[in-house]
């Protein structure tokens, strides 16, 4: 068996908690809590869930951009977890990010010329000729061209500016790309063409990749197997097509139901979840889903659920069998 080309094990990332000089100490806030997983060199990892349940704070923290609180981050069977700056400088080369906001995400003040040829400069990679004729290579690739170079970002289009987004990140050749909901600040018109563009070089350049998304309808597309998460918790993982054929937790339940289908014929089932999320300060005892699960037994408010192996391959967090 092929080794992971990612490993993710008990991550945790806490945000607060510091003590105040008067006045009692700000709870600390898990944004992500115990997060295990792995991909594959080559796999597409879906990561989804509701708004607030920490799946940009996972895909930051696996890049190091954030620092994680407890856990440990395998990158190619080494532990980046603690390295310094300077140690993981070879490592930003191999693990890029395609940012949610395309208006935000690019430098106002510089050319798509010098914006996706930033990266070649830091890393020294070629000359001033190879680089000129990699930065064309790369913005023919995903659908501009020549007369883009010399542009700024205010002069394109949501969709053109997140191309160019995808086109700097793939400018050093990495082994491995997040992609932190890469369509949703796109017109609906556009995220078809950008979802296909991400599907096809991740197939041609065989890149590993972890999707975030709060579309279940893009995460089957383009995924080969999906982590769901709840409250910086991890509820289900598996194969994209046991997920959505026969999910096995309340929540990856609920979440498919209220999927859109494009089918009025297609029966579907009915799922309302009541209650709001609760508060990540102070998240439920035990599984912290059963204040909003028609399932819930006393004895989930008793002790966290642990991942166990599901029918269809992966693995779910939740005591009963004997619901879905």
């Amino acid at each position: 068996m092929r080794p992971p080309l990612l490993e993710v094990v008990g991550l945790v990332k806490a945000f607060g908690g510091a003590k105040r000089l008067f006045g009692k100490p700000q709870p600390a806030i898990r944004a992500v809590d115990d997060v295990s997983f792995r991909i594959m060199p080559g796999e597409v990892v879906g990561l989804v869930g509701e708004s607030g349940s920490g799946k940009t704070t996972v895909g930051r923290t696996v890049l190091r951009l954030t620092d994680p609180t407890a856990g440990n981050i395998r990158f190619r069977g080494q532990d980046i977890t603690r390295l310094d700056r300077t140690a993981l400088r070879p490592f930003r080369r191999q693990m890029q990010i395609i940012f949610q906001d395309p208006y935000a995400s690019l430098d106002p003040r510089m050319t798509v010329k010098n914006i996706v040829g930033e990266a070649l400069d830091i890393h020294g990679i070629g000359d001033a000729d190879s680089r000129q004729s990699r930065i064309l290579a790369l913005l023919e690739r995903v659908g501009l061209g020549a007369a883009h170079l010399d542009r700024y970002p205010h002069e394109f289009s949501g969709g053109q500016r997140q191309r160019i987004v995808i086109a700097r990140a793939l400018a050093v050749e990495p082994d491995f790309i997040v992609a932190d909901e890469p369509v949703s600040a796109l017109d609906v018109s556009i995220q078809a063409q950008i979802v296909n563009l991400l599907a096809g070089l991740q197939r041609d350049l065989g890149l590993a990749m972890l999707f975030i998304s709060h579309d279940l309808n893009v995460v089957e597309h383009i995924s080969d197997r999906v982590v769901v998460m709840y409250l910086g918790r991890v509820m289900e993982e598996g194969p994209v097509d046991s997920i959505f054929a026969q999910p096995r937790h309340p929540y990856t339940e609920a979440l498919l139901a209220a999927a859109p289908v494009p089918d009025p014929a297609r029966a579907r089932r009915k799922v309302v979840l009541t209650g709001d999320i609760p508060s990540p300060a102070n998240p439920p005892s035990g599984c912290v889903f059963r204040t909003r699960c028609r399932y819930a037994l006393p004895a989930c408010a008793d002790a966290r659920p642990k991942l166990r192996a599901r029918a269809g391959g992966g693995a779910v967090a939740c005591i009963r069998e004997d619901i879905l």
